[in-house]
């Protein structure tokens, strides 16, 4: 396996873009949502691997190795040896497609060596619990899809993902990777602390929570947020959601808020917010979104073979909350990898990984990391 990263930055690319275009390569971008209205560079870099699986999203900060950048776009060339690259690519006509958007992209990759699919969706308009259920319904349970939400900063204005060479909005593209000679690793943590009572969720349809314990979801949020509310939707990501199906149940996903409804006193979350769960509040431990950040690395590490690329997704909400200390995390993941490793990423909506084995699930607020690698 050839790997490289390169970005734009300051009205340059640091370096002219390396020649490895192959059928079996794949480039991933990640990159500031303003370049949308600067379409010719991400054609530029397109045009520049027309052999290649091409991807990419806008992001909410990209990750470049261990720092973080604004305005950039950051890419990663893998050709790999013996490993096979397929691109796939739909469109959301509603938030409603999700589910239907998960399976034409399953439908595209399905084939009897797929080992990992790395899909990438629009991060506004889709329920990615759906997405994550319609890719589910169609791949089976030993392919890896990891994955994320493209991000606009705390605007919550545009999002959009770059497919066949141009950032296009509503869209949801992928990569599958096929054969046995590709390893995956995988880890998605948080580091978030639970508070207040745990509240039933009374009324909701898909992703969109009406009340909780009968009462008003919006007006409790607000309740909780004090002062804060007044910068609904944004700070909301800082006190995202627990969710668990029964009180017997020990895991929790973690859901954020994507916007609000005044008039209704209802909230949008990324992904599903089913109708008698339970729900409880969180809010940041800064120490513990550090530890987090390094436990989904040495998750990940542990099918690593040889020169690997880290893709690190992780929440807005926990660049938010970290502010001046962001690049702690991006550190303590990189740490934790075999030396020599590259590492690209982005700060998403939602982020696509499994738990630790398993299905793919919708996570919010993790670090979430995949590391690929090629058995020689």
């Amino acid at each position: 396996m050839e790997l490289a990263t390169f970005r734009y930055a300051k009205g340059a690319w640091s370096e002219a873009f390396p020649a490895l275009d192959s059928a079996n390569t794949m480039i991933i971008a990640f990159a500031a949502p303003s370049y949308h209205d600067r379409p010719e560079l991400l054609a530029e870099l397109a045009r520049a691997y027309p052999q290649s699986a091409v991807i990419g999203c806008s992001t909410s900060g990209e990750i470049d190795h261990t720092r973080v950048r604004d305005e950039s776009i950051m890419v990663a060339a893998v050709r790999f040896g013996a490993t096979r690259v397929r691109h796939a690519a739909t469109r959301l006509g509603s938030v409603e497609d999700s589910y239907a958007a998960g399976v034409k992209i399953a439908d595209q990759l399905r084939a009897p060596d797929l080992r990992a699919v790395l899909v990438l969706s629009e991060g506004l308009h889709v329920n990615g619990s759906e997405l994550v259920r319609g890719l589910n319904s169609e791949l089976p349970e030993e392919v890896v899809v990891t994955g994320g939400l493209a991000g606009d900063g705390d605007k919550f204005g545009r999002t959009w993902v770059l497919a066949n060479g141009k950032p296009e909005t509503n869209g949801v593209v992928a990569v599958g990777l096929y054969g046995d000679r590709v390893r995956i690793g995988h880890g998605s943590k948080g580091g978030w602390d639970t508070f207040g009572p745990e509240r039933v969720v009374t009324r909701s349809v898909g992703n969109v929570l009406y009340t909780l314990d009968d009462k008003p979801a919006l007006g409790l949020y607000k309740e909780y947020l004090g002062e804060r509310a007044a910068g609904l939707p944004g700070s909301a990501l800082l006190f995202p959601l627990a969710l668990r199906g029964s009180t017997s149940d020990a895991n929790s996903v973690v859901r954020t808020v994507l916007s609000v409804d005044e008039e209704t006193q209802s909230m949008t979350f990324a992904g599903d917010i089913p109708t008698g769960a339970y729900a409880k509040l969180m809010r940041a431990n800064f120490d513990r979104l550090i530890l987090g950040a390094q436990a989904a690395g040495e998750a990940a590490m542990k099918n690593s073979e040889g020169p690997s690329l880290s893709i690190a997704i992780s929440c807005v909400g926990r660049r938010l909350v970290l502010g001046e200390r962001t690049e702690e995390e991006t550190e303590a993941t990189l740490e934790t990898l075999p030396q020599g490793t590259k590492q690209i990423g982005f700060y998403s909506y939602g982020e696509i990984s499994p738990h630790t084995t398993g299905r793919c699930d919708l996570h919010n607020q993790t670090m979430t990391l995949t590391v690929l690698s090629e058995a020689p």
